[in-house]
């Protein structure tokens, strides 16, 4: 590094620069006075000052003695040793001089004074809004489902859906054709807010009713045992196997095919209860109810068939609440029809289910 270098020749060269050129900027120098001194010697000195030197004074006090005051005091003449002349003042000319008194002035007009009271504001009348006359809002229905809208429950006979459709059928076309008839679908019932037990209105129903009686066993009947020998009756032939005819007809078929295996049981359950909502904290939770349905071959419920078999706890209201939920439940699930294998159709054709809330099973 050359720091040093430059610095080094920067003082330098400043010093040259200050011993050239300092001069030049020096300001003028002040004048001063001289003034002329003689030298004396001591004894010329003494003599200087001997001159100057003050005459003694005689401090000695004389005594002053009283004087006479009898004496006369000298008369003082008032004559005026000197008479002088008096000077008249220079005659004036005549002139005539015109006094004149300054007139009064003229009154000022005194302005009207207007006493200007302003305006005071008026007080802010109060003023009146119309309020808008609201209806009276009429109680929530009790549903499941909580939407942000509410939706008013679907008919009996209607398929829960999230689209909502009318149910067509050729009758009331009055055409031919060979589509489907279309099924009622309207979306499930929901309410803007839970409706608790305390928001309910009470009804006029007793909250539980006491179990009938158990009937009384029969007693038994002692046969008769016979004292003679039957009679012998003829039987006319022809009317039994008529009447056999008609048993059979009315009978119902048994199931063919292989049964159900657990599996494809549990498969079915499982599908019904994940559209199964249970409300808990209200008396429904604890009803046990047991639903009867059909299903066609592709698995789609028959709405009409659904229907309450039997139930265990609860008023009747908890009942009806009950079973609502589990027939939205078995229409919710099935879209396009319940997987189940067509070959066992005799088997899964007629089904019930039992909803509990403590456990699901099918049967």
């Amino acid at each position: 590094m050359h720091i040093g270098h430059y610095i080094s020749g920067g003082a330098h060269a400043g010093l040259i620069f200050w011993a050239l050129f300092g001069g030049m900027f020096r300001p003028e120098p002040i004048p001063f006075e001289v003034a002329n001194v003689s030298v004396i010697s001591s004894a010329e000195f003494d003599a200087i000052n001997e001159a100057y030197q003050a005459p003694l004074v005689d401090t000695s006090a004389q005594v002053l003695l009283p004087t006479d005051v009898s004496e006369a005091a000298p008369e003082v003449s008032s004559a005026i040793d000197q008479t002088t002349e008096s000077v008249a003042p220079p005659a004036r000319p005549d002139q005539n001089v015109e006094v004149t008194r300054p007139q009064p002035p003229e009154p000022l007009d005194q302005p009207e004074i207007v006493t200007v009271i302003p305006d005071q504001p008026k007080p802010p009348q109060p003023t009146t809004t119309d309020l808008p006359v609201t209806a009276p809002t009429a109680a929530p229905r009790p549903a499941d489902r909580v939407a942000p809208e509410a939706v008013a429950p679907p008919e009996e006979d209607a398929i829960v859906d999230e689209q909502t459709q009318e149910s067509v059928s050729l009758a009331d076309t009055g055409q031919k054709t060979e589509k489907q008839v279309q099924v009622a679908k309207a979306p499930e019932a929901a309410t803007t807010e839970i409706i608790t037990e305390a928001k309910e209105r009470p009804s006029g129903a007793p909250s539980s009713s006491p179990r009938p009686r158990a009937r009384p066993p029969e007693s038994e009947v002692a046969k008769p045992q016979p004292t003679q020998a039957a009679e012998q009756e003829t039987v006319d032939t022809s009317s039994v196997q008529d009447a056999l005819a008609q048993a059979m007809e009315a009978a119902p078929s048994a199931p063919s095919g292989p049964p159900m295996t657990s599996g494809e049981t549990d498969a079915f359950r499982i599908s019904v209860q994940a559209c199964w909502v249970v409300d808990v904290g209200s008396e429904a939770a604890n009803v046990t109810v047991t639903v009867a349905m059909s299903l066609d071959r592709d698995g789609k419920v028959d709405s009409n068939s659904l229907k309450l078999l039997a139930s265990v706890g609860g008023s009747e209201n908890a009942t009806k609440t009950a079973f609502q939920a589990a027939r939205r439940a078995i229409l919710r699930c099935q879209k396009d029809g319940y997987k189940l294998p067509v070959e066992k159709y005799d088997h899964w054709r007629d089904i019930e289910i039992t909803f509990n809330p403590e456990e699901m099973r099918t049967r």
